[in-house]
């Protein structure tokens, strides 16, 4: 019956839905003059038990007009015309109380004190006032109900359940009542406030806590799950995701409260959720004035540019307006779409594309003689821990011998700033990736002071998304079906997205005095077998029953958990909350800076296992793990 209701409603609105837009206006003052005057017969009925005496019948025909037009006249006059009836609020009902109160008081004050008609009984005044708001806030509550009636019965909308039913809730539920376009029909919240549990709201129950999902979907048939705590800690999101392993409906999510409050147009926010929003802190406050001066109509080179990190560093350099930004990478396929992307973004911007590879000293110096760069982030390096392991000469040439080219060319050339980026694995490293990055620190660090060029380096951990990181490749396996291979149930890493790390970077490299290693504040570290569950519960997939999750054991030069800091270095804070300085724990400088000067000259005639056994030597917290390597 309900659903032939909607139809039949649908059919008679697609037939004369046109014509009762093209004369809305009409109609609206017809039917609220209309409701004036059964207000005001009402209340003469009111007044005589339904036996209105004939002279005061007269009296009500006669003053009858005037009644229309003062208390139409203070509708307009409170623009309740305006209004959209499918969306009355509070508001909407204040201004109807108050022009009808005021159509009282002018009515009286026309009738009785102006005109001296004493007959006209002063109850039916009030009466009318009171029963013209009665009845114009009534027929736009009606109609409001209506709408979300037949939202609630249209068999074509998406069952949503809610989780969170505060501000934020109550409005998604109310924009998905109010507007049928959007398909969407709110069948219950949870909430873990004890003081809303059983009741409702806009009529949709609470149901439960976050802890329910799973239940209360299976219960109310819930074609989606919309978590709409936009203030929620990560810790909170990780629950939420956790009790909704299982179920088959997506799982979406409302932005931070900054972004509601920029657009505060709810349902268009609601998208799906991410890993990023477990990962999610504060926005990072940069500051612009320093950046803009940094880099405003300054010559940038980027090395490594096609890369995760390097192209990021490349668009957000590119929005302070750099004179020339010089894109160095050896990779022209990556290179290539930078360039096009770049330039479609931000075509005030000089990009200068280079084909070149860091361990070359001879294309690195014709390189800096031509683009005379201001600015070098060094952002080229092989990091991959297990090829590493099998290819330890080529990080040790790539990752050593590259970086000590491009910082003593940066020297010679005079560039004011230059910025190394780093790894966690370079502290305490167990890997060759690692250890080569750690003699990479020492080498920046160890240059600075001999000119004027400022060398700084910057150390952080994983980022979401790179080339070749475990997100990537998880997507892919599940796409696949499974399974998800994971190296060992306890390993932990420091996750971060991709734009707030290089947004940070930016930020050290204003502070950099020289020579110091300022690290980032990562958050906590994440069980990697954590994030591939959430990863698959994000899929709609259940994990151990639609795709399984393998445990293949630590690959050779992989910790359990990465460290920020060695324990020779101090910990010490900086004027922005988010950059650490690490002071100390230098290497020991003599042998070391001897073998890096040999090192192109002996690389090509030693063996892997020389090389590794040098590393060792000259690093003393690296331990390399050679028997697992050769096997």
């Amino acid at each position: 019956m309900k659903q032939v209701a909607a139809k039949l409603f649908h059919a008679v609105a697609g037939r004369y839905g046109s014509l009762l837009l093209d004369h809305r206006s009409l109609i609206v003052i017809g039917t609220q003059l209309s409701l004036i005057l059964a207000a005001n017969l009402s209340a003469f009925l009111l007044r005589f038990d339904a036996d209105i005496p004939p002279q005061y019948r007269t009296v009500m025909w006669h003053y009858l007009p005037v009644v229309l037009l003062i208390f139409g006249t203070g509708l307009w006059v409170f623009g309740i015309q305006r209004g959209l009836w499918r969306y009355v609020g509070l508001h909407d009902l204040g201004r109807i109380l108050w022009a009808s109160l005021a159509g009282s008081a002018v009515f009286y004050g026309v009738v009785h004190l102006l005109l001296g008609v004493k007959e006209y009984p002063r109850s039916v005044i009030i009466l009318t006032g009171l029963l013209s708001g009665l009845y114009l806030a009534g027929i736009r509550l009606a109609v409001r109900w209506f709408r979300e009636w037949l939202q609630i019965i249209s068999p074509t909308a998406k069952r949503v359940l809610i989780v969170g039913a505060g501000n934020a809730g109550e409005q998604l539920a109310r924009a998905m009542l109010s507007d049928p376009d959007y398909h969407c029909r709110p069948v219950a919240f949870l909430d873990d406030d004890s003081v809303k549990r059983k009741m409702r709201i806009h009529g949709i129950p609470v149901l439960g806590t976050t802890e329910d999902i799973k239940a209360v979907a299976d219960r109310v048939g819930a074609h989606e799950i919309i978590v709409a705590i936009p203030s929620a800690p990560n810790h909170v999101k990780r629950k939420i995701l956790a009790a909704s392993e299982g179920c088959t409906a997506p799982i979406k999510i409302l932005p931070s409260v900054k972004r509601l409050l920029g657009d505060p147009v709810l349902l268009q926010q609601v998208r799906p959720m991410k890993l990023e929003d477990l990962l999610q802190r504060e926005p990072i406050q940069t500051d612009c004035q320093e950046l803009h001066p940094l880099i405003g109509g300054k010559t940038v080179l980027v090395t490594g540019a096609g890369g995760s990190i390097g192209s990021e560093l490349c668009r957000q350099i590119a929005q302070y307006r750099p004179e020339s930004l010089v894109l160095f990478e050896r990779y022209e396929n990556a290179l290539h779409a930078l360039l096009l992307e770049l330039r479609a973004a931000f075509p005030q911007v000089g990009v200068l594309p280079i084909v070149a590879d860091v361990t070359m000293p001879d294309r690195v110096a014709e390189v800096f003689r031509q683009t005379k760069p201001d600015l070098v982030f060094h952002a080229a390096a092989h990091k991959h821990v297990p090829l590493m392991e099998l290819n330890p000469k080529e990080a040790v040439r790539n990752n050593v011998i590259g970086t000590r080219v491009v910082a003593e060319e940066s020297l010679k050339a005079g560039v004011e700033r230059f910025v190394l980026i780093s790894t966690d694995k370079a502290v305490n490293p167990s890997s060759v990736m690692g250890v080569t990055k750690r003699i990479a620190e020492h080498l920046v660090r160890n240059l600075n002071g001999l000119d004027q060029t400022v060398f700084t380096v910057v150390r952080f951990g994983n980022v979401l998304g790179s080339n070749g990181s475990v997100v990537p490749l998880f997507a892919e396996q599940i796409r696949k079906g499974g399974p998800v291979t994971v190296t060992d149930p306890e390993i932990r890493r420091f996750f971060m997205t991709i734009p707030e790390a290089v947004q940070l970077v930016l930020q050290a490299s204003v502070m950099g005095q020289g020579g110091e290693v300022f690290v980032l504040d990562m958050g906590e570290q994440i069980k990697v077998a954590d994030l591939a569950r959430n990863m698959i519960v994000l899929s709609g997939l259940v994990p151990g029953k639609d795709v399984q999750i393998v445990y293949t054991g630590l690959r050779p030069g992989e910790k359990l958990y990465e460290e920020l800091f060695e324990a020779g270095e101090r910990v010490e804070p900086t004027s922005h909350p988010k950059i650490h300085r690490a002071v100390g724990g230098a290497l020991p400088a003599e042998d070391l800076d001897t073998w890096v000067k040999a090192l192109p000259d002996k690389l090509s005639d030693c063996e892997d296992d020389a090389v590794l056994q040098d590393l060792k030597r000259l690093v003393p917290s690296f331990h390399p793990l050679i028997s697992e390597r050769v096997s």
